[in-house]
């Protein structure tokens, strides 16, 4: 095995391959994957400037909506220029321990984002169903909290799932099939029993995005019942249309998310390898560029602070 430690099967480094049989394509589709990061960084970092900038937009959804942007430029920087690098220079070694930090970056990016959407629909639930006890109940200290609660969440049981693929011995080679390292690319090198990964994959799957999913569905099941029993009919249309945008934020998220999960479980033969391995870096590049793009069309406050913010009225003399 090239790059390997006999003693102990652990590799220095691995291969990313990047999209198998599609090598020829390889600069094309970095040239579309470099112009989706530019939107995803761009769009991420300008939603969380207006919101850091602007005083009418200090308010609970809306630092939610700024922890999500930072999430989501954090997590496509973790791998999308390493994965450029690989495409245009041919760089395709990556450190043992890097390739673990990549994994554990891509599932807090997923688990965060989990955890935020979770927070916004708690966030409309206070909003919808207390709204004269909002200010009150949703103060700067518990913003705060919860959010920290929802990164340790993350963070604590991510730990543990990054040291069982580290324990893991490797003697299937080193060449990940994949342009970025993946939990599943990484373990099908190894050689060693794999089922309390998959096992303690399950589990905090279940934990974060099982738990999460669940607190959204009651927390729109409550606001649903509220905005029915308001008597006119403009509330319930204003209510209700409070809730699109996260409804697409939690649809763009979990879809992918589900996509890769099932694939990679339950697609065996029936799907391409090449196939799987673009459509997952495209659902996962286009989940960090959707969410500003949707809360920026989708806000009115966001677009009208927004165009104020950045193309300023120059007076006329």
């Amino acid at each position: 095995m090239h790059g390997a430690n006999t003693s102990s099967l652990t590799p220095r480094y691995f291969i990313l391959k990047g999209i198998p049989e599609l090598e020829d394509a390889h600069s094309w589709i970095s040239l579309l994957f470099c112009f989706i990061y530019i939107i995803a960084v761009v769009g991420n970092s300008v939603l969380i400037y207006i919101i850091s900038h602007e005083e009418n937009l200090h308010r609970p959804m809306y630092y939610f909506l700024a922890l999500l942007s930072f999430t989501d430029v954090i997590g496509c920087t973790s791998f999308v220029p390493n994965m450029l690098c690989t495409f245009w220079f041919s760089l395709k070694e990556i450190d043992f321990n890097a390739c673990l930090v990549q994994i554990f970056f891509i599932h807090m990016l997923t688990g965060m984002e989990s955890g935020v959407l979770m927070l916004m629909a708690l966030d409309g639930y206070v909003a919808i169903c207390y709204p004269l006890r909002y200010s009150t109940i949703l103060t700067n200290t518990a913003i705060i909290k919860v959010g920290l609660a929802a990164f340790m969440r993350t963070v604590l049981l991510l730990i543990p799932f990054t040291f069982l693929i580290k324990c893991l011995p490797y003697c299937r080679g080193n060449l990940i099939q994949h342009t970025y390292c993946d939990h599943m690319s990484v373990a099908k090198l190894s050689c060693g029993n794999v089922k309390i990964n998959a096992i303690y994959g399950l589990i905090a799957a279940i934990l974060i995005a099982g738990f999460d999913m669940f607190c959204i569905s009651v927390s729109y099941i409550m606001i649903i019942r509220a905005v029915l029993n308001l008597s006119s009919a403009d509330a319930r249309h204003k209510a209700f249309s409070t809730c699109t945008s996260h409804i697409c934020a939690i649809v763009i998220t979990y879809v992918p998310a589900f996509f890769n999960f099932f694939t990679h479980r339950f697609g065996g033969s029936t799907i391409p390898h090449h196939f799987h391995t673009f459509i997952a870096n495209l659902c996962l590049l286009l989940l960090l560029t959707l969410n500003p793009i949707v809360y920026g069309v989708k806000t009115k406050q966001i677009r009208e602070e927004g165009s104020m913010k950045l193309f300023p009225r120059v007076p006329v003399l």
